[in-house]
């Protein structure tokens, strides 16, 4: 089987009542003009929500059928995988998001119809002054005391509160219970699930008039109160000079990468997902033949690596890729 080369995808736009207008303003994303776009899913491969590879080769094919077709090139030494394991997007959180919990990998395969967990981790590209992330809760919070805050209508009170600030990474495992707060905008990397149990909405209502249905029984059962307040990253280089692990876990690993002149990727039997933060760069062999610019992002497969991104400006990309 072909190597299929780097894999650009089309982004799929999802719009929802928190969401706003900075994908545009700030990431340069094409959607439309409605005021309310909440995220751009840039690689996704779960069920129905399908990437659909943007020029090159193998333009118009889902990324299901990537999989389906060159599992092995794509996917190196992990190309036992039934699908994509992991789920790239930004956010736009323009007011601020419901309070919610996730399954780990085992609550998640008990579920109809069954999923994975949905273990995920944030970059935090834009904060407003005064803006809020929520994870984890406070250290004296027990499950009974968070069950009569919930139904009492102030579950906020046992949220543990972070003020994030550009570049802060923070790593949410699932069972952690989170939240962005308003004014934020992040690139989120999980697991490809879709499994969301919501547990506080703030006391509002969704865009009928009536409040958004709550899963306190289903999010509380997959809580995890022995995680306790999350805080930042704490970050350090690693033995390429620029090149600083933000995360390392079983289900993922995260690089931010700052060159201003060429850097290689891959190259290790493994797929590495690259998203551009800042500045632009050429990448070798890209069948669309144009820069990756702010907010774009690229597949690259297992083979043909290691690959080439070539900046003239100070530009800072993301490498994700399996552990």
């Amino acid at each position: 089987m072909l190597n299929p080369g780097p894999l650009r995808f089309t982004p799929i736009f999802r719009r929802f009542l928190w969401g706003g207008r900075r994908l545009k303003t700030l990431l340069n994303k094409p959607v439309g003009d409605e005021p309310d776009y909440a995220e751009s899913w840039e690689i996704v491969d779960h069920e129905a929500d399908q990437s659909i590879v943007a020029c090159g080769p193998l333009q118009g094919a889902t990324l299901a059928e990537v999989m389906a077709r060159h599992a092995g090139p794509l996917l190196g030494r992990h190309a036992g995988l039934s699908r994509f394991p992991l789920l790239f997007k930004f956010l736009d959180a323009n007011k601020t998001l419901s309070v919610q919990v996730h399954p780990d990998d085992a609550q998640a395969a008990k579920l109809q119809p069954p999923d994975l967990g949905k273990t995920e981790a944030w970059v935090v590209l834009h904060a407003d002054p005064g803006s809020v992330m929520y994870a984890g809760l406070r250290p004296e919070v027990s499950p009974e005391s968070f069950r009569e805050a919930l139904q009492s209508g102030c579950g906020d009170a046992c949220l543990h509160r972070i003020a994030p600030r550009e570049g802060d990474c923070i790593f949410i495992p699932a069972g952690t219970v989170h939240a962005l707060g308003e004014g934020l905008v992040v690139a989120e990397i999980q697991q490809s699930s879709n499994v969301t149990f919501r547990l506080f909405d703030w006391n509002r209502t969704g865009s009928d008039g009536k409040p958004r249905p709550l899963h306190v029984e289903q999010g509380l059962a997959v809580t995890n109160f022995r995680l306790g307040p999350i805080e930042p990253q704490q970050t350090g280089e690693t033995v390429d000079e620029g090149r600083t692990c933000l995360v390392s876990c079983d289900k993922f690993v995260m690089h931010r990468c700052e060159f201003s002149n060429s850097i290689r990727i891959g190259g290790d039997q493994r797929f590495h997902f690259v998203a551009v933060l800042q500045g632009s760069a050429r990448l070798d062999r890209d069948p669309s033949g144009r820069p990756l610019n702010k907010g774009e992002t690229v597949l690259l497969p297992s083979d043909g690596g290691p690959w080439t991104l070539e900046t003239t400006e100070r530009s800072v990309v993301l490498d994700i890729c399996l552990p």
